[in-house]
């Protein structure tokens, strides 16, 4: 039994733009539900969502039977947090609020075994097989997606050091909280907070880093994977279903 290859990883290193949707329901079922639809990515979100780590690992084993690449954001930058999500079998990890090369460091030191990180090891999980993977310690640092997400304007300045740290394989953009941060609090998608991120990331794919981010506007969504973002999420289970419900609603009112 071998350690499969990260297709997300695979494509955003060669170049083909991966197209993602945010899981937040935190339900096995909802998740099924979505997942044949044929999305590159989704991702399970630990961080605003009711996820805990057997929610997580309910959502993998569906997953599994899918041609889509898991990643999964943990509520925190968490050394301990992430060896379980690790243990687990997630392909790959969006951290939150990195706001420093070092925080990036400590990320991705977090993914790695000794002596080059700092991640626990156990022989027996369901990430190898249950023992079964002959060449899992071998591969899974190369196979384990990880991605920073920077939020604020600090992080930004810093955005292209943060995302030159070796191990790190994406920059992710927070364009809420990057909003909040210059002082427009739930406008993400307002222009002057795309100015920002754009110049930003225009000097990060100048230097070759895939980038990313996730917004609710379709047509935003096309224009960015268009101007060479790597990896974009355009929609949320939790989104679609209050918004179908709303407009199925609306429908029946006339």
């Amino acid at each position: 039994m071998k350690l499969p290859s990260n297709r997300f990883l695979v494509a955003i290193r060669s170049g083909q733009p991966q197209i993602g949707l945010w899981l937040s329901l935190a339900s096995p079922y909802a998740t099924e539900a979505v997942a044949g639809a044929g999305f590159d990515w989704l991702l399970i979100d630990g961080e605003h969502s009711p996820n805990d780590l057997a929610s997580v690992m309910s959502q993998l084993q569906v997953l599994a039977a899918h041609p889509v690449t898991t990643i999964v954001r943990p509520e925190w930058n968490d050394t301990v947090l992430v060896k379980r999500l690790l243990d687990i079998g997630a392909p790959g990890l969006l951290f939150p609020m990195v706001q420093t090369p070092e925080e990036a460091a400590q990320a991705v030191a977090a993914t790695r075994y000794p002596p080059r990180g700092v991640r626990g090891v156990s022989g027996c999980t369901r990430a190898n097989g249950f023992a079964r993977m002959s060449d899992y310690f071998s591969r899974i640092e190369d196979e384990t997606a990880v991605i920073v997400q920077v939020e604020t304007r600090a992080a930004l300045v810093q955005a292209l050091e943060i995302g030159k740290v070796d191990g790190v394989d994406g920059v992710f953009f927070g364009p809420a909280d990057i909003a909040a941060d210059l002082g427009m609090l739930g406008k993400p998608n307002d222009p002057a907070v795309w100015e920002v991120i754009r110049a930003t990331a225009r000097e990060l794919m100048a230097a070759g880093i895939p980038v990313g981010t996730l917004v609710f506007d379709p047509k935003l969504a096309r224009s960015l994977l268009a101007e060479g973002f790597s990896f974009v999420a355009c929609g949320s289970d939790a989104v679609l279903l209050a918004r179908g419900a709303d407009s199925l609603l609306g429908v029946m009112k006339g």
